[in-house]
C-alpha cells in the first residue's frame, strides 16, 4: 500500500470517528505530498519523495516545539506534540542508539575520516543511508564524537 492509499484510508477513518487533531495532520500531509508532486512535475513521488516530505513535516513540527516549550505556550506544545506522534506513525521505524552507533563507525571508515575537518564527508555519506531513520542532529553529534 502507497503512503497517499494509506493517508487516504486513515483519513476516511478519522472523519468517521471524528478525530479533528489526526484528520487536519492526514490532509496537511496529503497537501505537502500534492505540492511536492506538483513543484517536480511527477504524478507520482517515489518513497524516498515522499519520505522526505514527511521529514521536513516532522522537523518543522519538532523545531517549532522547541520553540513553543521555551516560549511557555503549554498550549500549543501539546497540540505539537500531538501532531508530531500523528506524523511518527507514517515514517519508518528508526533505529536504535546501538544501530545508529554502528553506521556512523562503518561510514567513518569508509570515507577514511581523520579528524573533524572530514565532518561533511561522512554526514554526506551517512544521511543516504539513515534517511527518514534517523534524526540529522543526533547523527551529527555522534559523528562529532567519534572524530574527536
Amino acid at each position: 500500500m502507497t503512503l497517499m492509499e494509506q493517508l487516504n484510508q486513515d483519513m476516511k477513518r478519522a472523519m468517521k470517528s471524528k478525530d479533528k487533531e489526526s484528520l487536519a495532520v492526514i490532509r496537511m500531509v496529503k497537501a505537502s505530498l500534492q505540492n511536492e508532486s506538483i513543484k517536480l512535475g511527477n504524478k507520482d513521488l517515489s518513497e524516498d519523495e515522499e519520505l522526505s516530505v514527511l521529514s521536513r513535516e516532522l522537523k518543522q513540527r519538532k523545531d517549532s516545539l522547541q520553540e513553543f516549550k521555551s516560549a511557555g505556550r503549554d498550549d500549543l506544545v501539546k497540540k505539537l506534540e500531538t501532531e508530531i506522534n500523528i506524523l511518527q506513525e507514517y515514517m519508518p521505524e528508526q533505529l536504535s542508539e546501538g544501530e545508529l552507533e554502528a553506521v556512523v563507525q562503518t561510514t567513518i571508515q569508509e570515507v577514511n575520516a581523520t579528524s573533524k575537518k572530514d565532518m561533511g564527508k561522512v554526514m554526506s555519506a551517512i544521511m543516504p543511508k539513515v534517511k527518514g531513520k534517523a534524526d540529522g542532529s543526533q547523527i551529527n553529534k555522534l559523528v562529532q564524537k567519534h572524530l574527536n
